[in-house]
């Protein structure tokens, strides 16, 4: 049975392509389109995964689309009629958009995907969340929470599910208690998000990176704007937002009245914790003291959304009995979060689909008709993130040639590492760019830029030179998974999924930090762990670095530079790697260098000239 699950329209549209049950193929339309959280309809993922097993349209049993379009278009129509006439420029934008497409979801797998309409289906949003979580892990049964902005009407879900492995059973989810909205954890996180100055649905990573420069000293504002109950069942002040009813807004002045001004979009962020020297070329006294309350807003929306997820999963773990979870959802991407529910929840095992948001449920609606809506048994287990497409030597020829850039190619892997090794003990950066590119938002080591995690200068010239963003980022231990506990305080770090994932923070141990300071992030990290089977190249490349250093750790970011998404042909590749000072690249079994006088003349294109 070949089962292709969408997901589109609202933000990182995807496909995903199931075979007999076996996830074959994954990928998110905006690693094609170069728009980053591209919400199109998924037209180059869709070919790209019936290409990659060999199949035609005509080939696929059903088609199925991740949510419920007209229970979604209900809510929007009851909300903007219930703040009518404030809520008219919304009303206006969504009939427009809905009229235009979304309405016609079914017509457009019809005609866009070439079958026929008895083959599409439907699954409500939070199930498809759900099932991306519990049919790629490899429990027996399982909590179920599920936390995102807002799917039809559902922004929070808990539930239990059993998976049925031996034909003996059934597999099943139920979502018996839920949050509707407007009374939302993630659209109550985007709030402050856009506040604290950045892009909803694309900037609430930076609210998390910003959090531990601050302190929680305004949970009390914060719990002015929401109430939470003892199961994490939240309420929020509707006078304090707008994003109900505004199409430019998430909050209200109230809230600015609460909080203070909002801060500028893109304004420098330096303060006396990112700068104790004061050495921050644009220094001031009064924009320092400013930019420390902005951190300590971040902090205490950062620390209220991790108490409100405990809380939940809590309730999640006494109405399941389950000792295993499994989350999904746009929220479930806040490691920070994820961290800490691994180390004070009552959980023993955690699952996180790696693409957590609307992405995910490609995957998820996939799998939910497979398995419960005919019943078929559990097969696969999601061990790895490698699902994107992979391409061949002859376009790494193609692409490294026209760029004019000297190259060598080796037979010899050990060669190969080797040499990138002692570029890194340099204190250079190489970009590793090798096999199928990830799924989800994560750089897991196939799409990479990788450095040395032992100094604070690296992660500068990593920052200013390469990914031209925010000084308050973190960048990602990725560690040989056996020594994850040597280095890291969370427990049970070697048979934990989301560590795989890059999905979830830990402490550092103390005796570690001066021996990561690149990648330490304020005592913490959002460590990767690696295991040789899973990506041989990119484990034995630590290894050597460890063989070389006694550290088993390497500085780990997405292959990209800022505003772009990760990278996915070799002539993005080249493009990204030409535009930045990264020193070399490792393309499959090419290293590719720049030649002095280029590295000499400051030669590069600029971010705009990409693509």
């Amino acid at each position: 049975m070949n089962i292709l699950g969408i997901s589109c329209y609202y933000h990182d549209a995807a496909a995903a392509l199931l075979v007999d049950g076996e996830l074959v193929a994954a990928c998110e339309e905006e690693r094609f389109t170069r728009k980053k959280h591209d919400s199109s309809f998924p037209e180059q993922s869709i070919n790209f995964c019936l290409n990659f097993a060999g199949l035609t349209a005509k080939d696929l049993d059903y088609v199925v689309f991740y949510e419920k379009p007209m229970l979604k278009f209900e809510r929007i129509l009851q909300t903007t009629m219930s703040t009518f006439p404030q809520s008219w420029g919304v009303f206006r934008e969504s009939m427009v958009t809905w009229f235009d497409e979304k309405l016609w979801i079914k017509s457009k797998l019809r005609t866009g995907i070439g079958i026929s309409t008895e083959k599409i289906l439907f699954v409500e949003h939070h199930l498809s969340h759900a099932a991306s979580s519990m049919f790629c892990s490899p429990f027996k049964d399982a909590a179920v929470l599920t936390i995102d902005g807002v799917g039809e009407w559902t922004t929070a879900a808990i539930g239990k599910a059993t998976a049925d492995w031996d034909g003996s059973g059934i597999n099943h989810i139920s979502l018996d208690h839920e949050l509707r909205f407007p009374h939302s954890l993630g659209l109550l996180y985007s709030a402050f998000t856009a506040y604290l100055g950045f892009r909803v649905n694309n900037g609430e990573y930076k609210v998390m990176g910003m959090s531990p420069y601050g302190q929680p000293n305004y949970m009390d504002e914060v719990y002015k704007v929401v109430n939470v109950d003892n199961e994490g069942g939240i309420s929020l002040n509707m006078d304090y937002f707008s994003f109900h009813y505004s199409t430019q807004n998430t909050f209200s002045s109230k809230f600015e009245e609460l909080f203070g001004p909002r801060r500028v979009p893109e304004a420098e962020f330096f303060s006396s914790i990112t700068h104790p020297n004061r050495d921050h070329p644009d220094w001031n006294n009064e924009v320092a003291k400013q930019n420390q309350k902005y951190a300590d807003i971040a902090a205490s929306i950062q620390r209220v959304t991790e108490d409100v997820i405990l809380k939940m999963a809590v309730a999640a773990q006494q109405k399941s009995g389950s000792k295993n979870l499994v989350m999904a959802g746009g929220v479930a991407l806040n490691s920070a979060a994820n961290g800490r529910l691994m180390r004070e929840g009552p959980f023993e095992r955690v699952y996180i689909q790696p693409a957590a948001g609307d992405a995910g449920g490609a995957v998820g609606a996939a799998l939910y008709a497979y398995h419960v809506v005919f019943g078929k048994p559990r097969k696969f287990v999601m061990e790895h993130a490698y699902w994107g497409a992979e391409y061949p030597e002859s376009d790494m020829i193609e692409a490294i040639k026209n760029s004019g850039f000297p190259y060598e190619r080796f037979d010899d892997d050990d060669k190969l590492l080797d040499r990138a090794v002692d570029t890194i003990l340099s204190q250079k950066v190489i970009s590793w760019y090798r096999g199928r590119f990830e799924w989800g938002p994560r750089a897991l080591g196939h799409r990479s830029i990788i450095a040395d995690p032992r100094s604070d200068e690296i992660k500068e010239i990593v920052n200013t030179k390469i990914k031209f963003r925010e000084p308050f980022r973190p960048f990602a231990p990725v560690i040989m998974e056996e020594h994850a506990s040597d280095y890291f305080t969370n427990p049970h770090l070697d048979d934990q999924y989301p560590p795989r994932y890059m999905l979830m923070v830990s402490p550092i141990a103390e005796d570690k930090q001066d021996k990561i300071k690149a990648v330490c992030h304020m005592g913490t990290g959002r460590l990767q762990s690696v295991r040789e089977e899973w990506n041989s190249g990119y484990y034995n490349l630590i290894k050597k670095f460890n063989e070389a250093t006694g550290v088993p750790v390497l500085l780990n970011t997405s292959y990209n530079l800022r505003g772009e998404p990760i990278v996915t042909t070799p002539q993005h590749a080249i493009n990204t790697f030409a535009a930045s000072d990264i020193d070399q690249l490792v393309m499959g079994q090419f290293l590719v260098s720049k030649p002095e006088e280029y590295v000499a003349a400051g030669s590069h294109l600029t971010p705009e000239q990409i693509d």
